[in-house]
């Protein structure tokens, strides 16, 4: 090539570690929470009331404090869980394109790095979830599920207590990269 050509044409910049760990941040990590969340219960049954997918849209809406990416994340992790579930395809991809959208839209307001304030967006996230996925079973499946709020509210508490550890951890490897 000639000089000028060079010019015009400058090299493509080479993907570092950081975009690779994003790619591993954004792709990895969700699908090994959606692995998990549909094969753990299955060995260990005690631990299937954990929505891993839902804590880690959770935790990309508060890091990202932007609606749109958020939104969109939740929407891919919720279809994903789908097409690995035995739920009608949709149903998650729904209720977690609005946990995604509403925990950015929070996020932009609070201060998330409080233990306090996440293990309280962690315990609501959970309840929203759940209450909204009942919600939309009866409106558009006309499905009966019951709603057990007794059940639900320990559920959340002990996703809350998971989100702690696990937000943290999170954000230390996003911070190594």
């Amino acid at each position: 090539m000639t000089e000028y050509t060079e010019r015009l044409l400058p090299e493509a910049p080479r993907k570092g570690a950081a975009e690779r760990f994003r790619i591993v941040w954004l792709v990895i990590i969700p699908l090994v929470a959606i692995l998990s969340q549909v094969y753990v219960p299955r060995f260990v049954p005690f631990l299937a009331y954990l929505e891993l997918p839902l804590l880690i849209t959770v935790h990309f809406a508060l890091g990202s404090r932007g609606p749109i990416p958020a939104l969109f994340y939740g929407m891919s992790i919720g279809l994903v869980q789908d097409s690995l579930s035995q739920q009608p395809i949709g149903m998650y991809g729904i209720v977690k394109t609005l946990v995604g959208y509403f925990a950015a839209s929070v996020s932009m307001r609070f201060d998330v790095q409080n233990p306090v304030v996440t293990f309280i967006l962690g315990f609501f996230f959970y309840f929203f979830h759940q209450f909204f996925y009942w919600v939309l079973s009866r409106a558009l499946l006309g499905e009966t599920l019951s709603f057990d709020a007794q059940q639900t509210l320990v559920f959340g508490l002990l996703n809350a207590a998971v989100a702690l550890p696990l937000f943290r951890l999170l954000d230390k490897l996003r911070v190594a990269s």
